[in-house]
């Protein structure tokens, strides 16, 4: 007979990819409702148009180009959302996560990695200028927010002393690290839009150039990149809550949705902050990125240092 700790870990099992998907269906659907309201459009029916974009893309032929490698291609779409699910593995609904990893934020950022080599990847093999040029765009971007990204989750775990997720999580019962550490808390919802490559940092995706890495993306192919995007901006999202927002400690509520709550919230902020600020030059965001960003994490994280070291944290 299963024992309730073996339940729990496979109703986990079960939850966080179903609240994974949700999160992602939720930033689509949201995204579609803030654009319908700029035009004017009515936003209910903005709620369905996901869906309806899915079921359009499954219908339709996909489009072949003369020398693309395929398999190549392919394999670059397919690692997009596989490396977002493989990414949230360690994330905590509550107080359990698929896998507890000591080593849980490392895997988190190399699974980030893992994305960028994805888009990347499908640029190039599509043997389209544009969606090289999308995938180099993806490239400059990524060397501009993952070392400002890193320090952001390093100072986290510097905080906890603790590379696993649920021990950051668990440090927080006082006092959520957001508040302790402001500046890495922004530079990781900073370097989130741009890891999942959401406005107002989709030149990647070729907002400005017909198409970029998703110029030659058709059908099914398409869809699973897009649909990657949004796993990963949900991933990122949900993992906010265990870095900075004390997991899913609350009043009331249990833990789980306490976790599901913070993650909506957060989630909702990445959108919204979408929608309404300017487009950034990958040229610009790259100099912030170094220059502004880069400077401001690792000041925070000498901060963090010297509280720990004194014993204050």
């Amino acid at each position: 007979m299963t024992d309730s700790a073996d339940y729990v870990h496979w109703w986990g099992l079960l939850a966080a990819p179903m609240l994974l998907a949700a999160l992602a269906y939720a930033a689509a659907a949201g995204s579609a409702v803030l654009a319908a309201r700029a035009s004017g459009a009515p936003a209910a029916a903005a709620l369905t148009a996901p869906a309806r974009e899915a079921a359009g893309l499954l219908l339709r032929r996909p489009r072949t180009v003369p020398g693309a490698d395929t398999l190549l291609r392919r394999l670059g779409v397919a690692t997009v959302p596989v490396a977002a699910v493989m990414a949230a593995l360690v994330v905590p609904l509550g107080g359990r996560s698929v896998t507890d990893l000591s080593i849980g934020v490392v895997w988190f950022n190399a699974m980030e990695v893992l994305l960028w080599a994805g888009v990347w990847t499908a640029g190039w093999g599509a043997n389209s200028v544009w969606g090289l040029v999308g995938g180099y765009r993806f490239l400059i971007q990524g060397l501009s927010y993952e070392l400002p990204h890193m320090f952001a989750l390093t100072t986290a775990a510097l905080g906890a002393g603790s590379l696993r997720v649920g021990e950051i999580a668990a440090a927080q019962q006082g006092l959520w690290f957001a508040l302790v550490m402001p500046v890495a808390f922004a530079v990781y919802l900073v370097s989130t839009l741009a890891m999942s490559f959401w406005p107002p940092f989709d030149q990647p995706l070729g907002a400005d150039i017909a198409g970029g890495a998703a110029a030659e993306p058709t059908g099914a192919d398409r869809l699973v990149l897009l649909a990657g995007r949004h796993l990963m901006l949900a991933a990122a999202a949900a993992m906010a809550v265990p870095l900075f927002l004390g997991g899913g400690s609350g009043p009331l509520l249990p833990g789980w949705l306490w976790s599901a709550v913070k993650a909506a919230a957060v989630l909702a902020l990445l959108v919204w902050a979408g929608s309404r600020l300017p487009a950034v030059r990958m040229d610009r965001f790259a100099e912030v990125g170094w220059v502004v960003l880069l400077p401001l994490v690792l000041l925070q994280a000498l901060a963090v240092s010297v509280f720990v070291v004194a014993g204050w944290m």
